[in-house]
């Protein structure tokens, strides 16, 4: 059911479109290096050979899973051999581009630049990544899209009714309602709908030579889970980034959903705790410090009850920190901190802050003059300083006015006399 030309393409308006640079270079006759980038199922392949026939180019592929140099030179001699007889330029398409180590990825790079060949490369991962700069940019990148569930809809009529590629001979019924069915469960894969068409197709009943795929048979194939989910790859990162500020930007209701698509698609339940106590301490930080008690408390929970049980514990965190209120000011002061340290070198502690266990160390002036807050109106020593002579003055901490952190504000700016609240504690 591969599309045999460029207007049987089913999706990628975005890249395909009249006007778009892929068509008008298309249309020129001169196609460019690039690399197709996009979720399984979206058509790389299909797309690589639809545009080496339209643009009267040979086509030749290699798999970086199987490929090494040995197959880049043979691919490059047999380029290089075709232009020396006059033939056609050479499209070289290598599925999973991304495998192919930075000494091979380099080895492709004279024959993209002087023109031997055109290189359409695959990948399912962030070429920002997983790409050479190199190669890069020598090659323009294209990011193809998961379908639609009207795209895949599509493809399964169309493979109905086929009679030379598809299971139009075979006379296969299928109702609007399952075809819809499958067209959402196939989770925008091309090629996963139709190989479950497929399937549906083989189990179903063949009464009076008209195959029917019932109800049954499509729920048998559908079984399994079919949400995309790459340990370590870019869904993985997107997915625990969108939960991250679902949290942050207060939306519970986000927040649960991508915490269940996580657990759903095989995440380790203690990876997703240890990025919550993060959350805790970066977005909601002392405008409620509970927040890190009950993250930390999930953790406990988890490793005492396991799987699944575990579970719901890091769920009622996640939809704590979502709906607490936010601040990042411990985060700031922490980044700012840092950045003081490594900036201002080895600044030497104030006298009247160093210790002086010794009589020599007294004698040097060590605490010198140093005020015990305890011994102090309200156990404030006014105007007493801490920091280093140079970083008098300087604020790092500022605390935000929301939840338990506004008091705390109010406090300090008491004890500045800043004005604000006249509380003793937080």
């Amino acid at each position: 059911m591969r599309p045999r030309e460029l207007a049987d393409m089913v999706g990628q308006a975005h890249v395909l479109g009249e006007g778009k640079p892929l068509r008008r270079a298309l249309a020129a006759g001169r196609l460019h290096s690039m690399i197709l980038w996009g979720p399984p199922g979206t058509g790389k392949t299909t797309l690589a050979r639809l545009l080496a026939g339209e643009a009267g180019y040979r086509f030749r592929q290699i798999s970086a899973v199987m490929a090494g140099v040995k197959d880049i030179r043979a691919a490059v001699a047999d380029a290089r051999a075709a232009l020396d007889d006059g033939d056609a330029p050479t499209l070289l398409f290598i599925d999973e581009v991304h495998r192919f180590n930075k000494a091979q990825q380099d080895g492709l790079l004279p024959f993209v630049e002087d023109g031997t060949l055109v290189l359409v490369g695959a990948t399912t991962e962030n070429p920002s990544f997983e790409v050479n700069n190199a190669l890069l940019s020598r090659s323009r990148t294209y990011v193809l899209r998961s379908l639609t569930a009207a795209d895949l809809r599509q493809l399964i009529d169309r493979a109905l009714t086929d009679d030379q590629q598809g299971l139009g001979a075979r006379g296969v019924a299928m109702t609007p309602a399952l075809r819809d069915q499958l067209a959402e469960r196939a989770d925008g894969d091309a090629r996963r709908a139709l190989n479950l068409l497929e399937l549906a197709a083989d189990i179903a009943t063949d009464v009076d030579g008209r195959i029917t795929i019932a109800e049954a048979d499509l729920a048998e194939v559908l079984r399994e889970g079919l949400r995309r989910f790459d340990k370590g790859g870019d869904a993985f990162y997107d997915q625990i980034s969108a939960l991250h500020k679902s949290v942050r930007g207060t939306d519970p209701d986000a927040a649960i959903y991508w915490f269940c698509r996580m657990i759903d698609g095989g995440c380790d339940p203690r990876y997703l705790a240890r990025r919550i106590v993060r959350m805790a301490s970066e977005d909601i930080g002392n405008a409620d410090p509970r927040g890190l008690r009950l993250a930390l408390d999930a953790c406990e929970t988890y490793e005492r009850l396991g799987s699944p049980e575990g579970e719901l514990a890091i769920a009622q965190a996640v939809i704590f920190l979502a709906c607490a209120a936010k601040s990042n000011a411990v985060y700031n002061a922490y980044k700012a901190g840092l950045r003081a340290a490594s900036e201002h070198g080895s600044l030497e502690v104030p006298m009247h802050l160093r210790n002086a266990p010794t009589g020599l160390m007294k004698d040097l002036g060590h605490g010198a003059g140093y005020r015990y807050a305890h011994n102090e109106p309200g156990a404030y020593a006014a105007d007493e300083t801490y920091l280093p002579d140079a970083l008098i003055g300087n604020r790092y901490y500022e605390p935000v006015d929301r939840g338990l952190e506004g008091r705390i504000r109010a406090k300090l700016a008491t004890l500045r006399g800043e004005g604000g609240n006249s509380e003793d504690s937080p």
